[in-house]
């Protein structure tokens, strides 16, 4: 074969890996995020679960290039190659949906296992042996290249997604697509793995020319070698996955920003291993050291939670700090004879910082508090790295310790406001007391992250004052006092502090369907509502969507879908499929409520698309009203019969819905929040 053909085959397999390495990542979270309550924690999970099987594929490339010669290797790799395609296609299998009573994580580990398993771990091989077997071509002091590229390909997959792929096609046509792609890779790989081992199977790998450290002895890595190469990398996924946290939960609750951080941090790889020229510390060392102390003022400081000020700093900070860890793990590589370690390790510590922030941090920390301490660390690292240089370290050791100081005033910030903080898989849960002007008008109030999800009136006579989205005037205050003055069955998707129970009278039942347990804890320990209520309440802990589904119908006379005002807006909640099941569950004359207040997304239109659909009713309730307990709101209403939403004050309070040209009506298939961005 011609060399240039021969490097396109290279290059082409190494791509095709890395795009459908990250392309299946959004994929597959998309496919479970109904069953978990779309939570953003499932994305967590899923960055872990890749993270440790890439360190397992990065393991594997190691083991078997030191180990097995170039035909064996051939030959098993073949092998497990075929022996993926039985996982295909990609659909995840309904008998993996929870049950809602345990802990999501070793759940999404295993459903994840059993579904791409095999499939992720050979993609994730790909890249370090077929760089391995680069090495033993005439080319091979490109080596270090073909990494560089397969990041680029990673970042491009990662763009495609929201913007190309996931607008224009469903869930399965998604799947089949990414399995036939597979089958395009596994083709492509064999090609390579069958060429190599006939071409050069004897032979040493190349020196790497553009670093010259790397002769032919190739020196063997020291122990601080290794340290080092394992503790960047896990710093680099440290600070991905706390920025990421940060930004989405302490921030602003807009989805997708889990991509910017993603391409920033891929990005710093693709610079850093295309060429040393990148990489000037003249420049990204002070960078660096700016933006990490600008990051730990953030924590404390009004400046690191506004949108328009947090978003700049955190993604030139995470890139400023990536370049500095990337740069100096890239300056670190070693002869391409250690190449498949150096990936080891690599990987070993990606899988470290991802494990410690996506697994750990959540059982071990009250709030999100891993940023700072991953800022703290990062300086540090840089003071090992410049132990020999006493004005870079102590320079280095200056920076933690003002980082650590910035931290600590964050804890003692949160502990001072907070009554009550608790935080699990769902998230970080905050409770605080509020002075406002006028004694009466004090407030306990409940967060979640920036989210506020409900505030009662701490004056005795005022326990009982719906507040915030729920004040009478409202889309679903109006809804309540339509229904029927018989004894009333009303559905709350989403609990919050339990607002709704206020509207309960004697022989009215309420049933709260809420995912995550420590609200329900919270509600009753720290609110009255519930208490308070005169009607009965029932509870329903797990996914509301999967508990609807597998109960008999309920006969609400009121459906109050309340669950689109945070960060992961769960979709499943908001589709035809979802609002099939709504109906089964409602009497002939009921109101559906959707509450659509969002700062970043048009909902309305959404709803009232698939009401259209249905051959249903939408109404727009849009509230402005005055005191200082309530809020704007935004609810959607959606009937059987027109007439039930065109008489008495609903009638009166309704207002046209702005249309988003285009727009289709949203199945668990086929949906884009892309396109409801305000």
């Amino acid at each position: 074969m011609r060399p240039a053909f021969v490097k396109a085959l290279f290059a082409g397999t190494i791509f095709t890996s890395a795009f459908l390495l990250f392309l299946v990542q959004p994929l597959i979270a998309k496919q479970i995020l109904p069953w978990f309550g779309g939570s953003a924690a499932v994305w967590s999970i899923c960055m872990v679960f890749f993270q440790v099987v890439l360190l397992a594929g990065y393991a594997y490339s190691d083991w078997i290039t030191r180990r097995l010669g170039v035909r064996m290797q051939a030959r098993l790799h073949v092998g497990l190659l075929l022996a993926s395609l039985a996982f295909l296609p990609i659909v995840t299998s309904a008998r993996w949906k929870p049950d809602g009573a345990a802990d999501p994580t070793l759940w999404i580990l295993g459903l994840l296992l059993g579904t791409i398993g095999l499939p992720y771990f050979l993609l994730s091989t790909t890249g370090p042996l077929v760089q391995s077997w680069v090495a033993r071509t005439p080319w091979g002091a490109q080596v270090y290249r073909y990494f560089s590229l397969s990041n680029l390909a990673s970042l491009v997959s990662l763009l495609c997604y929201p913007v190309l792929i996931e607008p224009r096609s469903t869930l399965l046509q998604q799947a089949w697509g990414w399995s036939m792609a597979y089958g395009v890779f596994v083709l492509l790989c064999a090609g390579t793995t069958l060429h190599v081992s006939r071409h050069w199977a004897v032979g040493t790998p190349a020196a790497v020319a553009d670093a010259p450290r790397a002769d032919a002895a190739a020196p063997k890595p020291r122990v601080a070698d290794y340290l080092m190469w394992l503790a960047l990398p896990a710093l680099g996924s440290w600070l991905l996955l706390a920025i990421t946290n940060h930004i989405t939960q302490n921030v602003a609750a807009i989805p997708f920003l889990w991509v910017l951080p993603l391409s920033v941090y891929l990005l710093s790889f693709v610079l850093t291993f295309e060429s040393d020229r990148w990489y000037r510390r003249a420049v990204c060392l002070p960078l660096a050291a700016v933006m990490l102390v600008l990051c730990a003022f953030g924590l404390q400081d009004d400046l690191g939670a506004d949108l328009r000020t947090a978003l700049p700093i955190y993604g030139v900070g995470l890139f400023a700090l990536c370049m500095f860890l990337h740069g100096e793990m890239a300056g670190m590589r070693p002869a391409s004879a250690y190449l498949t370690r150096f990936y080891l390790m690599l990987s070993l510590g990606g899988a470290i910082g991802g494990v410690s922030v996506g697994l750990v941090a959540p059982h071990l920390l009250p709030a999100y508090y891993e940023l700072g301490i991953g800022l703290v660390l990062c300086a540090l690292a840089a003071a090992v790295l410049w132990r020999r240089r006493r004005v870079a370290m102590a320079a280095s050791l200056a920076l933690a310790g003002c980082c650590a100081w910035f931290l600590a005033r964050q804890v003692q910030d949160d502990a001072t406001g907070a009554r009550r903080m608790a935080r699990n898989f769902y998230g970080t849960l905050v409770t605080l007391d509020t002075q406002r002007e006028a004694p009466g008008d004090n407030v306990r109030q409940m967060y979640h992250g920036s989210v506020k999800h409900g505030e009662q009136f701490l004056a005795p006579d005022r326990r009982r004052d719906p507040t915030t989205y729920y004040g009478p005037g409202s889309g679903i205050g109006l809804a309540i006092a339509a229904a029927p003055a018989a004894p009333r069955r009303v559905g709350l998707i989403g609990l919050g502090a339990g607002t709704l129970a206020t509207y309960g009278r004697a022989g009215d039942v309420y049933r709260v369907y809420e995912i995550n347990p420590q609200v329900f804890e919270l509600a009753d320990s720290e609110f009255s509502f519930l208490a308070d209520s005169r009607a009965r309440i029932e509870r329903v802990l797990g996914d509301a969507r999967l508990a609807l589904e597998r109960e008999p119908a309920q006969a609400f006379d009121v459906l109050a879908v309340d669950a689109f005002s945070g960060d992961s807006v769960p979709i499943h909640l908001i589709t035809s499929e979802a609002m099939d099941v709504y109906l089964r569950h409602l009497r002939p004359e009921g109101i559906i409520a959707f509450h659509v207040t969002n700062r970043f997304l048009a909902l309305a239109p959404v709803v009232e698309r698939i009401a259209l659909a249905k051959g249903l009713h939408a109404a727009l309730v849009h509230d402005e009203p005055s005191g200082v307990a309530l809020r704007n709101t935004d609810w959607v209403l959606v009937a059987r019969d027109p007439q039930v939403l065109a008489r008495g004050a609903i009638g009166r309070a309704t207002s046209a819905i702005a249309p988003i040209a285009g727009l289709r009506a949203w199945t668990d298939d086929f949906n884009n929040l892309f396109g409801v961005l305000k």
